[in-house]
């Protein structure tokens, strides 16, 4: 069984690189041991994809590249 984490109290963050214009931004929280999970920042109170930690941390390192 998965659970799923209790994300009212989570402190969400944006990228360094979005823009105060309201363009297309994700949001982030560190919060959660093993998962990040991810919403989009138009929608806050809309659906959040949980990613486990190791698959976002390889996905924003191949961005670096």
């Amino acid at each position: 069984m998965r659970h799923t984490p209790e994300l009212n109290s989570a402190c969400w963050r944006r990228s360094s690189y979005s823009n105060t214009n309201g363009g297309e931004c994700v949001e982030i929280t560190e919060d959660f041991p093993g998962v990040v999970p991810v919403r989009d920042s138009k929608s806050p109170h809309g659906p959040v994809l949980i990613v486990p930690a190791a698959a976002w941390d390889a996905f924003v390192g191949s961005l670096k590249v």
